[in-house]
């Protein structure tokens, strides 16, 4: 008869965090991320492919690097209609005017803008994986580049057993673009239960403190009621 802890431990052991959930979590780093950017709607594809190599692909390709708790890359190509969609969405939300807005996605302004989207999204994919998987890994700056042909980009470390995924995204003007994901083969293995602390959005905590200013500009000024009080009292 086996022990209870022992039993226990066998129990907590059937959840298992793959490459697969890895990469689900990026990808839901990918939509939020663009969400919050003016682009609500984005969506990726339910079914994923196993790839061999990755590559940075024409129009404009993003790339970085991480390591730590385990090593990968991440690449999202974007088509020109798409880079073009995220990009102007992105500023008019913010209220650009149209007249400012870049034409063309080999703009070095377009480039900054997909190369800023990128750095946020794979810092709330880390972030998740700290707070989700109990470790920590580091990212690179991005390198965004406008491109025409295919470039095949490898990880420095030397991988034991690497894995490769792809990812198609949709965006609400139906534009695709692609993320690519290489990483080590590594499985996480929950041995005790933990709880998963609440990131703070920072939108939410920006539109609070406005609430709380906004009602306190709203609210009459105490002294002032004090005063008014009392040359009441005094009949006047």
């Amino acid at each position: 008869m086996l022990f209870p802890v022992l039993v226990d431990l066998i129990m907590k052991k059937s959840t298992i965090v793959t490459t697969d959930d890895i990469l689900l979590t990026l990808c839901r780093s990918v939509e939020k991320v663009l969400a919050a950017a003016g682009n609500p709607g984005v969506s990726n594809s339910k079914m994923v492919q196993k790839i061999q190599k990755t590559c940075l692909r024409p129009d404009l390709g993003c790339f970085v690097l991480f390591d730590g708790g385990f090593s990968g890359l991440v690449i999202i190509n974007f088509t020109a209609p798409a880079a073009m969609e995220i990009y102007r969405r992105y500023l008019l939300s913010m209220g650009m005017p149209e007249s400012e807005l870049a034409s063309f996605h080999t703009s070095d302004e377009v480039g900054n803008v997909m190369g800023e989207l990128m750095n946020q999204i794979v810092g709330d994919f880390t972030g998740q994986v700290r707070l989700q998987l109990q470790t920590s890994i580091n990212q690179s700056q991005p390198k965004m580049m406008a491109i025409n042909k295919q470039v095949q980009i490898l990880i420095n470390t030397q991988l034991d057993q690497p894995q490769a995924r792809r990812v198609t995204f949709n965006t609400p003007d139906h534009n695709i673009f692609y993320m690519e994901l290489a990483m080590d083969k590594t499985e996480f293995i929950k041995l005790q239960d933990f709880e998963v602390p609440e990131q703070d959005n920072p939108d939410d905590i920006l539109a609070e403190a406005k609430n709380q200013q906004a009602k306190l500009d709203q609210a009459p000024d105490a002294a002032d009621m004090v005063d008014d009080d009392f040359l009441s009292n005094l009949g006047l």
